[in-house]
């Protein structure tokens, strides 16, 4: 029998009790995003790390930087971080774009004490679609099926991150 007085999510880490804000991340020059506010609202979206003719090499990283200290600073501190973590990349450039921002997420979220993870792509996939290779079309109407309308696959793929994360606790369940 269950004591009435008894927080009924006291077995639940305290970064899914709804109070804290999570952070999902497909991390690319064009990086999706999905945010659980303390509110309970999910926020999400992409932004362009694409830097211009005239930028050093590492400028793509500072505004990764200074994206995640914007977005920390509006929706409050982040409780946890987690990030599709990509094993096969399409070429050179791109495995070293992302081994750049992964580097720069992780540093940042030491810096700051939160705790981050990366979910395989087959993980996610399987989670949203049922289907461990499911490609962007079927990411994008598992997304539009949970009543969420995301602007491209890297959005629908960090929503799915999120949603993983929630439903699963992080993987715990």
């Amino acid at each position: 029998m269950t004591n009435p007085n008894q927080n009924p999510v006291q077995n639940v880490p305290p970064a899914f009790t709804g109070q804290r804000t999570l952070l999902a991340l497909d991390l690319g020059t064009t990086t999706g995003w999905a945010l659980h506010g303390a509110d309970g609202l999910i926020t999400s979206g992409t932004v362009s790390f694409r830097p211009s003719r005239f930028d050093g090499g590492g400028m793509r990283y500072l505004r990764f930087t200074n994206w995640l200290g914007e977005l920390e600073r509006l929706s409050g501190p982040i409780a946890a971080i987690w990030f599709e973590e990509v094993r096969r990349h399409a070429g050179t450039d791109a495995a070293h774009v992302y081994g750049g921002l992964m580097a720069t997420l992780t540093a940042w979220a030491e810096m700051r004490g939160v705790p981050y993870e990366g979910v395989p792509v087959g993980t996610i996939k399987r989670h949203a679609t049922g289907k461990g290779n499911a490609n962007k079309d079927a990411m994008i109407a598992a997304a539009r099926a949970r009543g969420v309308s995301p602007a491209d696959e890297n959005e629908a793929d960090a929503i799915a991150i999120l949603l993983w994360a929630m439903e699963t606790q992080g993987g715990a369940q």
